[in-house]
């Protein structure tokens, strides 16, 4: 059986990324598989403790043992390069790369790579995080020459809790930022612990602009990363008709 497999290492108190990651990817099943490791996230902030959560060091045991697996790419599946920088995820990737050989990506380089492809330059965002992180996100999307336009976030630092946040709730504050007095070019839910990823769609419908969940555009980096085309999962939003060759740019 000629599967591919793809590695996902996913935050540990994180609820969402793999029950909505094997939905997205049913269209794909049996062909794409994706596979799993934990390492310890539980708080998200700008202190000390919470950047200590991702050393590169846990990503790098976690990513050993998915090279048990076979898999094919690898993905850091957090957004913690959003508000530590890109240059971080840009290290991530160079060490897993060099300690298994395997193409890796991840969350936020993936969504920084739709964002150049769909032309995208005053973005919509979503979050749980507290303001002094959103704050912190806003400026490094401005330093890449993307405006957040309009903004929303729960102000929490609970990791788990970010995914107890309703569907319902996540549609609601897409709706505010797409509808602002400024509006964006497309809305990002920057959190892969928040559940947008099966209301995306709907939404892009009904407010006629792109909508970019975290879980949803981490599998597309990856699959990209992989050579897989992503264009039959379509369904579940805009993004998945982006050429993978995109990433690379």
């Amino acid at each position: 059986m000629n599967a591919t497999r793809i590695g996902v290492l996913t935050p540990s108190s994180n609820t969402v990324v793999e029950p909505y990651t094997q939905a997205l990817l049913a269209p794909l099943f049996p062909a794409v598989t994706a596979h799993f490791a934990r390492l310890r996230v539980t708080t998200i902030s700008l202190g000390e403790e919470s950047r200590a959560q991702f050393r590169t060091e846990p990503m790098l045991a976690a990513a050993d043992l998915l090279v048990d697996a076979k898999v094919h790419a690898l993905v850091w599946n957090g957004t913690s390069g959003a508000w530590l920088g890109r240059a971080r995820d840009r290290g991530i990737v160079e060490s897993l790369t060099g300690a298994t050989g395997l193409p890796a990506t991840t969350a936020i380089l993936g969504l920084d790579a739709l964002l150049r492809a769909m032309r995208i330059g005053r973005l919509g965002l979503v979050t749980p995080y507290t303001a002094e992180v959103q704050e912190r996100i806003v400026a490094e999307y401005r330093a890449l020459g993307v405006e957040v336009v309009a903004e929303r976030h729960l102000a929490t630092t609970d990791n788990f809790a970010f995914g107890e946040v309703s569907e319902a709730r996540i549609a609601e504050l897409c709706r505010e930022v797409a509808t602002a007095a400024d509006p964006p070019d497309a809305v990002a839910v920057v959190c892969t612990n928040m559940r947008g990823p099966l209301v995306a769609p709907d939404l892009e419908r009904e407010l006629g602009l792109p909508i970019l969940d975290s879980v949803a555009f981490t599998l597309w980096a990856v699959l990209a990363s992989a050579g897989v085309d992503t264009r039959a999962l379509a369904r579940f939003g805009r993004l998945f008709e982006v050429d993978g060759a995109a990433l690379a740019g």
